[in-house]
């Protein structure tokens, strides 16, 4: 068989709904997703294999002010995964003025004839004529669009029409991961990123970007009843004391939401019964420190934990 590979890149500014369009095309939760900017911190691959043909997609942090090294990585990875590769979807919110943001991504982009405007959350539109005004505004800044696509990826309206366009960039190659495979993304990473999505939605301000999640252990064990049980052990780091506080909860209340709603969505995923256990530590100013980021798999020269 004549096998065809492609490789796309999801891009765009924060919380445009790049996740959630990566995990509607994969058909599988891979990637966190919440309501807060820069929630993705690095880069996350998800494969689809139809037919002959394997679609690797890359979700990308969004690109925003970096503040801290952290951000200042994130963007790194978000302008280095758009570098050679078959296609760029640039996500945008429709419901949203064009950024600053949007104008330099666009600037970027203007040299490559492989981008694809993703328009999201049209279902937050009531009137449509609004989403061509839109549209208009976007092609005047830059008409090498191949195609503009309005969507809503929490109605799964419209992917369809990415599918359709995705596909005409496939090249002949050979299928770079197994054809049953979603993603690149080792278990304890996905296990993590699981915990950190339950944070990110249940507490608010700025505590949730100062939370890194480690997997600390990762074992099966079969107990005397025959049933296979997956012990995870979990750190949640924040970057105070008091924020320490906040995570754990008054008798541990948040701490148990957080366990059990990151419980549920993990044996889901591993389709297997989950023991899972968390701690809180104290890594000031983390996010500015290149040793621990590197710790974390959240640097650009690091692996993810």
């Amino acid at each position: 068989m004549n096998t065809k590979t492609e490789f796309i890149t999801i891009a765009g500014c924060a919380n445009a709904g790049k996740s959630s369009l990566l995990n509607a095309l994969v058909g599988e939760k891979i990637a966190a997703v919440s309501g807060k900017p820069q929630t993705t911190r690095t880069r996350i691959t998800g494969v689809v294999t139809k037919d002959d043909t394997q679609y690797v997609f890359m979700d990308t942090p969004g690109i925003h002010k970096a503040e801290t090294r952290l951000g200042e990585h994130m963007n790194k990875t978000a302008i280095e995964s758009a570098a050679d590769v078959d296609l760029i979807l640039m996500v945008a919110d429709v419901t949203k003025k064009i950024s600053r943001g949007d104008r330099e991504i666009i600037g970027r982009f203007k040299k490559k004839d492989n981008v694809i405007l993703i328009l999201n959350k049209i279902d937050l539109v009531k009137d449509k004529e609004q989403v061509a005004v839109k549209i208009a505004e976007y092609v005047s800044l830059y008409d090498g669009f191949k195609a503009v696509i309005p969507i809503s990826v929490k109605e799964n309206d419209g992917v369809d029409i990415v599918w359709q366009e995705t596909e005409k960039f496939a090249a002949p190659g050979p299928h770079y991961f197994p054809d049953d495979k979603l993603t690149d993304q080792p278990e304890r990473a996905l296990a993590a990123e699981i915990i950190r999505e339950k944070v990110l939605n249940l507490m608010y301000d700025e505590i949730p970007h100062g939370i890194a999640v480690t997997i600390e252990e990762m074992d099966e064990r079969v107990t005397k009843d025959g049933e296979d049980i997956l012990d995870i052990s979990a750190v949640l780091y924040c970057e105070r004391e008091s924020h320490k506080g906040m995570i754990i909860g008054k008798n541990g209340t948040m701490l148990k939401k957080i366990g059990q709603l990151a419980r549920e969505d993990l044996e889901r995923f591993f389709e297997i019964r989950v023991n899972l256990k968390c701690w809180v530590k104290v890594k000031e100013d983390w996010r500015n420190k290149e040793g621990l980021l590197k710790n974390f798999g959240l640097s650009n020269n690091s692996t993810n934990m």
